[in-house]
């Protein structure tokens, strides 16, 4: 990620997520895809899909062929499927995201290492890809989970459920961590934790009302980005003008 980012000389990605299609408009939602895709790509580093397209295309269809247009870019690909089960489970679904091209999966910590993630970082590790992990995400009602008050099983002390989440990123060689750009007091307590060894991948920037440069100034080092970008007038002058803010408050 580090070296295609440079390579473009953006660290924004680009959140490929439609709102809901009618059963008349689903038709033309691969097209319109591919399109703006096309439009924006020379200003992003990567595209990150959820179920907003896989749902509708199906993974080995028209998602497939997006992941392919992406690559064909210079951009990676990412899946935000926030695998949340049991191993077994996990390990298959990164198998079929793996195998439809995608470079990495984000996943949710709160399954635990074994018999949890450490499938999914097994399978990564073999194929070469890579794993991001959730830390605190963009919306208000992430207080609730990411944002609670444990006692660390290890050590007994007191602490937040995202500083443990972030320690264990690191423990667990992820390749990277979401926290939200809404939350930029959050950004700083992880990248404290962090350093520059786990990067962090920041969502909610526009539409949920974060903010690039401050995101940027606590430790974000990649922005994603969907709603600003894809429904804006201008996606490609939108996204653009993005890579330069996130550039200049570097």
């Amino acid at each position: 990620m580090e070296e295609t980012s440079k390579n473009k000389q953006s660290s924004i990605i680009l959140a490929l997520d439609f709102p809901y299609q009618g059963k008349q408009e689903r038709g033309n939602l691969l097209t319109k895809a591919k399109n703006l895709l096309d439009t924006v790509s020379p200003y992003i580093c990567a595209v990150k899909f959820n179920h907003h397209l896989t749902l509708p295309l199906g993974i080995f269809d028209g998602v497939q062929a997006l992941v392919e247009q992406a690559h064909k870019r210079g951009l990676l690909a990412i899946m935000d499927c926030k695998v949340n089960d049991i191993g077994n489970t996990n390990n298959v679904i990164a198998e079929y995201y793996y195998d439809a091209g995608f470079d990495a999966v984000i996943a949710n910590p709160f399954v635990g290492l074994e018999q949890g993630i450490k499938p999914i970082l097994d399978v990564a590790t073999e194929r070469h890809r890579g794993v991001i992990l959730l830390a605190y995400m963009s919306h208000k009602g992430a207080a609730e989970g990411y944002g609670q008050t444990i006692r660390d099983a290890e050590t007994g002390v007191e602490t937040k459920q995202y500083l443990a989440f972030a320690r264990k990123a690191a423990r667990w060689n992820a390749d990277g961590v979401v926290v939200g750009a809404t939350v930029p007091e959050k950004i700083r307590e992880i990248r404290f934790v962090l350093g520059e060894e786990v990067p962090i991948y920041s969502p909610g920037v526009g539409a949920q009302g974060g903010s690039v440069e401050d995101s940027v100034k606590a430790g974000a080092r990649y922005l994603i980005v969907g709603r600003e970008i894809v429904h804006a007038d201008d996606p490609a002058y939108r996204a653009e003008t993005l890579r330069q803010k996130a550039e200049l408050a570097k």
